[in-house]
């Protein structure tokens, strides 16, 4: 054993004989407890060993101590507080260790180590401090074990792998680590390793800078990592299973004093503060797995790939971190990934701003994304981006893009400076609340088969200013179009986008434009100073407009094409030299419309005044005249009487239970409105109903009815009715559903609003769907609205129950259910019979029997329609006719008698029993 003789006091090595001691080994044996050794330049082949508190200190002068190993390592440290000053220590090959510390607290003070590594391994603690690593092999420093090493300023060079391994359960303190050139990493941890990094500075890897794997949880705090071959920042996990959840705002990631990242199990919890990362060869910041990472005023500059790349499962978060100048986008994600980032932006990539994808999730808060080189957010796949208070600016692509089935929320966010589109729907889904989108070449474009939401929202100078193209629908509330270069609103083919409390000024083209067969609902809108038209209504275009206005046009304010059947009711047009043109064979119809401080007005403002060709006007008051149906969804009761309505309610054919219920609910309703005049408090009534009943019996006809009653006893000031179904009251996502079902109830006021297989609002098993919301947003509504719409919902009998219990508000406003029953065969031969009178046919006694068998035959499983089928029945019935006359001769006869004529007209009207389609065919 080393030290057997001797004490405290120093002694000297001198490899000449110069010292009391050859070599340093024997000064070892010879020292005590707390001894210094101080050893003379030279080179000495031994192999040390230190286990006790002495101190081997190089002295001053020329030359070098150099310590080399015949074999082996050249200095092991198993225990002790003892410290190594100044000596170079060289090893015997690069997969060895030069220096192996396995245990005590030694000290290793300006050293240099070469030809192998340092190691510590087992329960050691051992302090490196400006000492200098040469190591052709790797790691160059290897720490492991339980060790918890510190090093202070120590550099690494020229090493042929990793710079700096932290692995199994070792803890390292590190600060002003300096890493110039490894053929591996610059610092890699492994396994539970931990660690906190410093003032560091890793320049010139060739694999990443810094690597982190499994659950390692390293600490770096004022670090840089430049000018690598690979990654900046490399966090992966081989684990499976969930995504870690992110810690809350205020906690730090690491180990000890400096937080917990809040990652469990095989996640991995690492923390950079106030970093470095430059001209990495790939991504800048990279995470892969089920792995927690996070970035505090960070900045990521000229990645070689991607500035921050997420995949799999992996969560990022970054807090006032900048990401500039990558050579792909600023911002990646993939996967399950979920990106958090918070201040700071994304700048000048060299591709998109952000591109996720998958099912990622991207949630941006006060961050801004400019100058990137294609579009500054693209969203594929199934992929979810939240941007709060942002700014997306400067690209010649896209502000903002959403393809496939991926949902975008914007809140207060500016989309400026966009040379395609500020923002881009292409068959996703989008929700901006409080966005400003100026200087676009299309402010926003709307493509999905969902229904985007716009809430007040402003589009400034831009080319178009709101595209909705062709089959798309979306809810736009109090939002301001200006200043576009060309429409300010275009509504594309079989749009049907609903417009409501918006402004619209100063186009340079037409205001609103509505384009071959587009059905918007159009609400409160104002338009002002356009140069061309202020609503522009092209051929077979229809919709609804309703308390607009229009004022200071350059063209006319309303232009309405051929075969156009826009209803245009309490309008208003002003200060404009001309208030309306039609093209031949428009059919507009005008209720209730004003015109003021216009030149030349052709609009018709009452229904006594003056129409031009092609249209009708309905004012109140005046004589009927009836609006075309907006997608089977408005109907007008018009001047109609009560008795003319009940006429025609007891024409419907069977449904006697219901008629006799309608008829009972009219005569209470009288009573309530003569105790209302009467200044009598009227009786308890919920006008509310559930229509219960299969498919087919009628339920949206006695609807339509209820509601023309409900008008003409005064009860409701039009009677329309608007339908429904959960398509259009339900969102996709948190937000969406209380103004979707906002909207809807809004058209409905004033009338009936049916919502037809209400129970799909309260699918089975999904305790927290979003039908539930609707269902709450429409118990506060019709409170709020109690005498200005009646809900009717309807269903199937053995589902509406379950409708019913979903929301305590539900029972005590529905209190009446009307029962519709199946039609029997008669009642569906008298349908039939209805069909053909109405359509000037005839049946005649034996086709009427054969009907009469025909329905008695007809299975009634869940493909039974009731009226439906009689319907579809009869259809089949006259393309059988047709067919069976087509190569009669009574038709072929270039110049028939006046019997075959007669003959001829009699076949033309008579459908047979051989007209009736087998059972299977219907």
């Amino acid at each position: 054993m080393i030290g057997r003789s001797g004490g405290a006091a120093a002694l000297r090595v001198g490899a000449r004989g110069w010292g009391g001691h050859r070599t340093i080994g024997a000064a070892l044996r010879a020292a005590g407890p707390g001894a210094v050794i101080s050893v003379q330049p030279g080179t000495y082949t031994e192999n040390l060993t230190l286990e006790r508190d002495i101190t081997v200190v190089a002295e001053q002068g020329a030359g070098t101590v150099r310590l080399v190993a015949p074999r082996g390592t050249p200095l092991t440290v198993l225990g002790g507080a003892g410290e190594i000053r100044g000596l170079t220590v060289q090893g015997v090959a690069p997969d060895q260790p030069a220096i192996a510390v396995t245990g005590g607290t030694a000290v290793l003070d300006g050293c240099e180590i070469t030809g192998g590594r340092v190691e510590v391994t087992g329960t050691a603690a051992p302090t490196l401090r400006d000492c200098r690593v040469h190591a052709a092999g790797g790691p160059a420093v290897r720490l492991g074990g339980d060790s918890r090493a510190t090093l202070e300023r120590v550099t690494v060079t020229d090493a042929g792998g990793t710079a700096l391994l932290v692995e199994h359960g070792a803890d390292a303190t590190v600060s002003g680590l300096a890493v110039n050139t490894a053929a591996g990493h610059g610092i890699q941890l492994r396994s539970p390793a931990t660690g906190s990094f410093t003032d560091c500075e890793i320049t010139r890897t060739t694999a990443a800078a810094l690597a982190v794997e499994d659950d390692a949880r390293p600490v770096l705090r004022s670090c840089r990592l430049t000018d690598g071959l690979a990654q900046g920042v490399l966090v992966t996990s081989s684990a499976t299973g969930a995504t870690p959840a992110p810690a809350p705002d205020d906690t730090d990631a690491g180990s000890g004093p400096e937080g917990d990242a809040g990652a469990s199990g095989n996640t991995a919890g690492v923390l950079l503060h106030d970093c470095e990362i430059a001209r990495s060869g790939a991504a800048g910041v990279q995470a892969a797995g089920p792995v927690l990472l996070t970035l505090r005023s960070c900045r990521i500059d000229e990645s070689g790939g991607v500035g921050v790349l997420a995949a799999q499962n992996a969560v990022v978060r970054l807090t006032a971190t900048t990401v500039g100048d990558s050579a792909d986008s600023g911002l990646a994600a993939g996967g399950t990934a979920q990106v958090e980032m918070r201040g700071g932006g994304l700048a000048r990539s060299r591709a998109n701003g952000a591109f996720v994808t998958d099912e990622a999730q991207l949630t941006l808060v006060d961050c801004a994304v400019t100058d990137s080189a294609f579009t500054a957010l693209h969203l594929a796949g199934s992929a979810r981006a939240t941007v709060r208070d942002g700014e997306l600016r400067g690209t010649p692509q896209h502000g903002a893009r959403v393809t496939e089935r991926a949902l975008l929320t914007l809140t207060g966010t500016r989309v400026e400076s966009a040379e395609l589109s500020g923002i881009a729907v292409d068959g996703g889904d989008l929700t901006a609340r409080r966005c400003r989108v100026t200087d676009a070449g299309t402010g926003i474009s709307l493509t999905s088969a969902h229904r985007p939401l716009l809430d007040n929202c402003e589009i400034a100078d831009c080319g178009t200013g709101l595209e909705v193209t062709a089959d798309t629908g979306a809810l736009v509330a109090d939002t301001r179009v200006r200043g576009s270069r060309s429409a300010g609103v275009f509504l594309g083919e079989r749009s049907t986008a609903w417009l409501d409390s918006c402004e619209i000024t100063d186009s340079k083209g037409s205001a609103l434009v509505l384009w071959n067969g587009a059905r918007p609902r159009v609400s409160g809108v104002r338009i002002a100073r356009s140069a061309k038209n202020g609503v522009y209504v092209a051929d077979g275009a229809a919709g609804l407009l309703t308390d607009c206005d229009v004022s200071a046009t350059g063209f006319p304010a309303l232009y309405v094409g051929k075969d156009a059947k826009p209803v245009v009711r309490r309008c208003v047009v002003r200060d404009t030299d001309e208030d309306l043109k039609l093209a031949d064979g428009a059919e507009p119809v005008f209720e209730d419309c004003r015109a003021d401080g216009v030149k030349d007005s052709t609009l018709p403002v009452s229904a006594a005044g003056p129409a031009p060709v092609g249209a009708r006007a309905v004012a109140a008051g005046g004589a009927s005249g009836t609006a075309p149906a907006l997608g089977a969804e408005v109907t007008e009761a018009a001047t109609e009487s009560l008795e003319d309505l009940l006429a025609e309610l007891r024409s419907l054919i069977g449904l006697e239970r219901v008629k006799q219920d309608v008829e009972t609910l009219v005569k209470l309703m009288q009573l309530v409105r003569r105790r209302t005049e009467a200044g009598l408090p009227p009786p308890p009534l919920s006008r509310h109903l559930v229509f219960a009943g299969n498919a087919g019996t009628g339920k949206t006809t006695v609807a339509r009815l209820y509601g023309r009653l409900l008008a003409a006893l005064g009860l409701l000031t039009r009677g329309h009715l608007v339908e429904a179904d959960r398509g259009a009251l339900v969102g996709e996502y948190v937000g969406h559903t209380a103004p979707k079902t906002t909207a809807v109830f809004r058209q409905a006021v004033g009338g009936v609003l049916f919502i037809d297989e209400a129970y799909a609002l309260v699918p089975h098993g999904q305790g927290n769907d979003f039908g539930l919301e609707a269902i709450s947003t429409l118990v506060k509504l019709m409170e709020d609205h109690r005498e200005d719409v009646v809900v009717i919902v309807a269903g199937y009998p053995d589902d509406m129950g379950r409708f019913i219990d979903a929301n305590p508000g539900l029972a005590s406003r529905f209190t009446r259910t009307l029962l519709f029953d199946d039609y029997d065969a008669d009642e569906l031969v008298g349908i039939v019979a209805q069909q053909a009178e109405h359509h000037r046919y005839e049946l005649g006694e034996a086709t009427t029997d054969a009907l009469g068998t025909y329905f008695a035959g007809v299975e009634r499983d869940d493909r039974f329609g009731n009226g439906r089928t009689a319907r579809q029945l009869f259809q089949r019935m006259t393309e059988r006719h047709a067919a069976r006359l087509a190569d009669s001769a009574l038709l072929t006869s270039a110049t028939p008698d006046e019997a075959d004529a007669e003959a001829e007209t009699k076949s033309l009207v008579t459908l047979l029993p051989e007209d009736i389609p087998p059972l299977q065919t219907l």
